[in-house]
């Protein structure tokens, strides 16, 4: 029998719009700025059924929870937290990006400017924190509480230090691959792993299974970022909706990009360097394909990707769960890494 994943995600949405102030004067537009980027509203403040996120880390902290013999509804502040968490720094990564749209909508940034963006961006940040604090009303012990935040705040120092990763290696062609690493440790994988971890704290599991979680959701964000890296350039469009060979085109820093840039030192050949250090050129794409190709860059990337998977099911095995919950959380797990869009 498989789970049924639709009332824990209602139970999702509902716990995050009670966390989200409905608004009201003077503060009506900040919380409207908020509504609008979680996709509860339009531009102009009226309900609708505007895209909304896939909540897939509330879901792997509840999950988890409910995997390792807890009650799934007594984490649902946390996971309402890690996902008020992730649409915080959407809403910086929209800013720093300089991203117009996001899921076919303008950004929040863009509509209410700059400033405002940065401000709603922390608003969230702090409704988040103050989301945990409603755990010890549901019956969990201070230091359970205690250690819950304290993964989540480790969790946003380490997507900050992401981020800045990310940031400061824009153009840089000298990036190496344990640097890149690092940057999606932090980025991607950082949140993914603190989801699972905080849900096996709250569910009462013992300090071995609350190590591998962190591992399994470690590995799981490598793979997922690893597996988006070689979408953005070898994906269907038909499937991913993005243009074929999309993250070249915007010369992002990718893990196939990062081996073949490496592949061509060791050659002391320059042709991939030269096309990224100048303007975005739709004409420089084959070119740019056929170094990968001659680099092995795709075949790389798919084993490194195979090896964060064999990762994570090594931590998973090592976790010893059993349960519906404990497969529709490995399910998911796997429609994660495995996705085709």
């Amino acid at each position: 029998m498989r789970l049924d994943l639709a009332p824990y995600l209602d139970a999702i949405e509902y716990s995050m719009q009670r966390a989200v102030p409905p608004g009201g004067p003077p503060y009506d537009g900040l919380y409207g700025m908020l509504r609008y980027h979680l996709g509860w509203q339009d531009e102009a403040g009226l309900a609708g059924s505007q895209r909304r996120g896939k909540r897939i880390r509330p879901l792997l902290c509840l999950l988890s929870c409910e995997a390792v013999g807890g009650a799934w509804q007594g984490a649902l502040p946390a996971a309402t937290a890690v996902e008020l968490i992730h649409n915080f720094t959407l809403i910086h990564d929209d800013i720093e990006d300089d991203s117009p749209t996001r899921h076919g909508r303008r950004t929040l940034w863009t509509v209410w400017g700059l400033a405002q963006g940065i401000n709603a961006g922390d608003c969230l940040w702090a409704l988040a924190r103050g989301s945990m604090y409603g755990l010890q009303a549901l019956g969990h012990l201070p230091e359970v509480v205690l250690e819950s935040a304290r993964l989540l705040d480790r969790a946003c120092l380490r997507l900050c230090e992401g981020q800045y990763l990310d940031i400061s290696s824009e153009g840089d062609t000298g990036l190496v691959q344990d640097a890149y690493m690092s940057l999606i440790r932090g980025k991607t994988a950082a949140l993914v792993s603190a989801a699972l971890t905080i849900g096996c704290v709250l569910g009462g599991s013992d300090s071995s299974t609350v190590a591998a979680a962190s591992d399994f959701g470690e590995a799981m964000g490598l793979a997922f970022q690893i597996t988006d890296d070689l979408l953005g350039i070898w994906g269907d469009p038909a499937i991913t909706g993005k243009s074929a060979a999309s993250d070249l085109l915007s010369h992002k820093m990718t893990f196939p990009v990062i081996h073949a840039l490496s592949w061509e030192r060791e050659r002391g050949q320059r042709t991939l360097h030269e096309l990224y250090s100048r303007p975005p050129d739709v004409d420089s794409k084959a070119l740019m394909l056929s170094v990968l190709e001659r680099s092995g860059a795709k075949e790389a990337t798919e084993q490194r990707a195979a090896s964060f998977r064999h990762d994570m099911d090594r931590a998973w095995n090592s976790m010893n769960l059993q349960g519906i919950a404990a497969e529709a959380l490995y399910e998911l797990a796997q429609s994660i890494i495995g996705r085709q869009s």
